[in-house]
C-alpha cells in the first residue's frame, strides 16, 4: 500500500475545501438553517408530533441525510472529473498507485468532507431543537456507510461525465427528489395506500429511515433492512468501480 501517495492525494483533495470554504460549507450551514425557520417553526408549530417527537427534531436526520448524499456526490464526482477536464488524470494512472489506492485518495476525501459537514449541521441543530441520539453508534455507522457509498456512486458520476452540466443532473434531478420523497420530512407511514407501498420502492427510504431510527428509535421500515440495503448498495458500487478500472471506460479515452 502506498500510503504516502493516497495520504498526498487525499490532503490535497481536503485542502480544496479550505479554498472553497464559502461553498463547501457555510453555504449548506445556511441553507440548513432556512429549512429549520420555515419547517421546524413557522410548519412544525403548527404541527403534531410524530411518533413521540417534535417535528422540527423529526425533520433533523432527513435534513442530515439531504446534505450527505448530494455533498457526497458533489465532492467525488468534482474531484475525479477536474483531473479528467485537465488532463492529468493520465499523470495519475501512470503514477506509482493502485487504483485502489487512487479511490481511497478520492473516495475517503470525499467522505470525510460529507461526515464533518453532517456533524455541523447536527450540531447547528442542536441550536434550534432539542435532539437526542439514542444509539450514538448505530448513527455513526449510518453516517459513515452512506457517505461512502454515495462518493463511491460520486466518483462513477465524475468518471462518466462528459461536461459539467452532467455533474449535476443526477444530484439535483434524481438524488435531490428522491430524499424529499424519501421520508426525510415526513414519515411514510402518514401516506394513504398506495403511495406507501410505491415510496418502499425508493431506495433513499431506508437510509432516511435508518438513521433517524439511531436517533429516536422509531423508523418507517426495520433497521436489519435499512442496513442491508445500503451495504447493498455500497458492493454495487464498488463493483462498478472495479470494472471501471478494469476496463479503462472513459479514463483511457
Amino acid at each position: 500500500m502506498n500510503i504516502r501517495g493516497v495520504w498526498a492525494l487525499y490532503s490535497f483533495e481536503m485542502q480544496r475545501t479550505w479554498r472553497t470554504l464559502w461553498q463547501s460549507v457555510v453555504t449548506p450551514v445556511i441553507t440548513t438553517v432556512l429549512y429549520f425557520v420555515v419547517f421546524g417553526s413557522a410548519i412544525g408549530s403548527r404541527m403534531e408530533d410524530i411518533g413521540g417527537v417534535d417535528y422540527g427534531a423529526f425533520i433533523v436526520p432527513g435534513l442530515m441525510m439531504l446534505s450527505l448524499l448530494t455533498q457526497s456526490i458533489s465532492n467525488a464526482s468534482f474531484g475525479i472529473y477536474f483531473p479528467k477536464f485537465s488532463g492529468t488524470v493520465y499523470e495519475m494512472l501512470s503514477a506509482p498507485m493502485s487504483p485502489i489506492e487512487l479511490v481511497l485518495g478520492y473516495v475517503g476525501a470525499a467522505a470525510t468532507k460529507s461526515i464533518l459537514l453532517g456533524l455541523i449541521i447536527l450540531a447547528t441543530a442542536n441550536l434550534f431543537v432539542d435532539v437526542r441520539i439514542e444509539y450514538p453508534l448505530v448513527m455513526i455507522l449510518f453516517l459513515v456507510l452512506t457517505a461512502l457509498t454515495f462518493s463511491l456512486f460520486g466518483f462513477i458520476i465524475g468518471i462518466w461525465a462528459d461536461g459539467f452540466e452532467q455533474l449535476s443532473f443526477i444530484p439535483m434531478l434524481v438524488v435531490t427528489p428522491l430524499t424529499f420523497l424519501g421520508g426525510a420530512f415526513y414519515s411514510i407511514n402518514m401516506l394513504p395506500d398506495p403511495w406507501r407501498s410505491i415510496s418502499l420502492f425508493n431506495p433513499v427510504v431506508y437510509l432516511v429511515s435508518g438513521f433517524r431510527w439511531s436517533f429516536y428509535g422509531e423508523g418507517d421500515v426495520s433497521i436489519g433492512l435499512s442496513l442491508g440495503i445500503t451495504a447493498a448498495f455500497l458492493i454495487a458500487c464498488l463493483a462498478v468501480v472495479i470494472w471501471i478500472f478494469r476496463t479503462g471506460y472513459r479514463l483511457k479515452e
